[in-house]
């Protein structure tokens, strides 16, 4: 199984790398919304498992529009000159979303069609608030906070430097508490979520994503407290959201949310630490990291 998880790894991490560095935020956005909408699929499976079905066509529109809002929030404020392609789609088919144009607005407007559905479908009224429940939580447990990713992308100069930051914290902390956790873990960190999980693993995890802050500290314009700091958080956000995705799966019964990677399992299993992870390194530099640090 282990060959498995990193043969995986080494096709998918040099072509999210790659994207992130090399493409546009308008590409990063339209890459983005593909993995929200597999991994909120997968997240449907988990409410089917429950007798909970889902909006799902529903949903996935709004998630893709909240993506376009985080894109195009992150073009008003975005000057620079690598933003030709974005600022040439957003003029020519920005008329194509209306007024829904901010995540408030998204969300009023999947309120006012989960009315609908709810109303004027043939849907029996025991599955109302189940459908509602599922579909709500699909929007905000996972396309919401995910869509940061393009925010964090498109903040002007170091911004696909800190959303690939944000991936390697995760990554690093992942793989290293994964690694350690097999050879050396005792003592169960979450035994009722996640049994296999130890905090040998999750300490070494931690350590493994500050040294990813160090070895940034030449790379990315941030005094290396910074780094270091959001380094930390986003490892204990990270480690956070996978307990909240293992808390899912056995709530549903089921091991892993889907078999799309192999070794891996879904995409929602591979996904489930950058869900809280890229949200708090947004946060952290927007609001203490000065300009010029």
């Amino acid at each position: 199984m282990t060959w498995k998880r990193v043969a995986t790894a080494a096709v998918l991490i040099p072509l999210v790398v790659g994207l992130v560095l090399s493409g546009s935020t308008a590409w990063v956005a339209v890459g983005l919304a593909v993995i929200i909408v597999l991994a909120m699929v997968e997240y449907f499976a988990l409410g089917d498992a429950i007798g909970h079905r889902a909006y799902r066509v529903w949903t996935s529109i709004c998630a893709i529009l909240l993506v376009y809002t985080q894109w195009v929030a992150a073009i008003r404020v975005s000057s620079g000159s690598n933003w030709g392609l974005d600022i040439w789609i957003h003029h020519r088919y920005l008329h194509l979303a209306g007024p829904f144009r901010d995540i408030e607005s998204v969300l009023f407007l999947f309120l006012l069609g989960i009315t609908a559905l709810t109303l004027w479908t043939k849907r029996p009224l025991v599955e109302a608030l189940p459908a509602a429940g599922i579909s709500s939580s699909a929007l905000l447990l996972v396309a919401f906070p995910l869509s940061f990713a393009v925010r964090l992308h498109g903040l002007v100069g170091d911004g696909p430097k800190l959303l690939l930051f944000a991936l390697m914290v995760t990554w690093a902390g992942d793989t290293v508490a994964y690694f350690v956790g097999r050879a050396i873990g005792k003592h169960p960190f979450a035994p009722q979520l996640s049994p296999k999980k130890t905090w040998e693993g999750a300490v070494a995890g931690f350590a493994g994503s500050l040294l990813v802050g160090v070895a940034c500290s030449h790379w990315i314009a941030a005094l290396l407290p910074h780094l270091l700091a959001m380094a930390g958080i986003a490892n204990v956000a990270g480690q956070l959201g996978d307990l909240l995705e293992s808390a899912y799966k056995r709530s549903a019964g089921v091991k892993d949310s889907g078999t799309m990677l192999p070794g891996h399992g879904g995409i929602l299993d591979r996904i489930d630490a950058l869900i809280l992870a890229i949200p708090v390194v947004w946060y952290y530099w927007v609001l203490f990291v000065p300009a010029g640090n």
